[in-house]
């Protein structure tokens, strides 16, 4: 976190559980989770990158956070996952649905087994992670669930059909619990990044011709990094964002 930062007093020591964690936008909600006192579990499929990640948290001063190795195509270990960070966290109050994988593909060679596997990546898990924390977070009397779209189908881009599809979806089930769980104190909502710095866009996609072409359609002429994206969702878990639900919050640099 840079020293300017804001902190939250209503985060420290609360159970948080954070999807595909290990890299990229993931591992900067661990990390600033972490800096203000959070217990902070995550999941991933990579493991070596997850490990390295909790080493730096430690090495950084703040807790160490608890990695599980999960495929989130797996929803029986999805759910094992959610037990088993709640069960040496205590109940989660906070979910970070933000695992996802934009994964480019042709439309006219998409088959009815990759089209199921790109909503089982980018969509499926997100409505089961919630299904699995809402009832702890009932039983608290509230909690916060942030889930995670994309700026792609806001802007109509193409080459990836099943996967601006199924965050195109999120929105949709982010509206629904809304509705379903406000009663219980349970806030939901949706953060739509834009064209976020992670080390895998800048290794395959970002030329000097890419980065012009956006920064010319954004309002503010900077990239955006992981942190500008974690540091939105800390005030969402946070207690200061308590009115808040059903709403989307877009971190784009004004492109969209």
């Amino acid at each position: 976190m840079h020293p300017n930062d804001a902190t939250y007093p209503s985060l420290r020591g609360k159970s948080v559980f954070i999807t595909g964690g290990a890299t990229g936008i993931g591992a900067a909600h661990v990390a600033h989770f972490a800096a203000q006192g959070a217990q902070v579990a995550f999941v991933d499929i990579q493991e070596a990158p997850a490990r390295a990640l909790v080493a730096r948290v430690v090495a950084a001063g703040h807790p160490a956070p608890v990695f599980i190795a999960c495929d989130l195509r797996d929803i029986p270990a999805v759910q094992a996952a959610v037990a088993a960070a709640a069960a040496q966290l205590g109940p989660i109050g906070v979910l970070v649905n933000n695992a996802a994988h934009d994964e480019r593909h042709d439309w006219k060679t998409v088959t009815v087994d990759y089209w199921e596997d790109r909503m089982q990546v980018n969509l499926r898990h997100q409505f089961f992670t919630i299904q699995a924390v809402a009832p702890m977070m009932q039983a608290q009397g509230g909690g916060s669930i942030v889930n995670f779209g994309s700026i792609s189908w806001h802007l109509a881009m193409g080459g990836m059909p099943a996967y601006t599809t199924a965050k195109a979806g999120i929105e949709g089930l982010t509206r629904s619990f809304a509705r379903d769980l406000g009663a219980d104190g349970i806030r939901v909502n949706c953060v739509i990044p834009g064209w976020i710095m992670t080390e895998r866009q800048k290794t395959l996609w970002l030329t000097p011709e890419a980065e012009a072409d956006t920064l010319s359609k954004q309002c503010l002429k900077r990239l955006p990094v992981p942190a500008d994206v974690s540091r939105l969702v800390l005030w969402l878990a946070a207690d200061d964002s308590r009115m808040c639900t059903a709403q989307l919050f877009t971190v784009d640099g004004g492109w969209w």
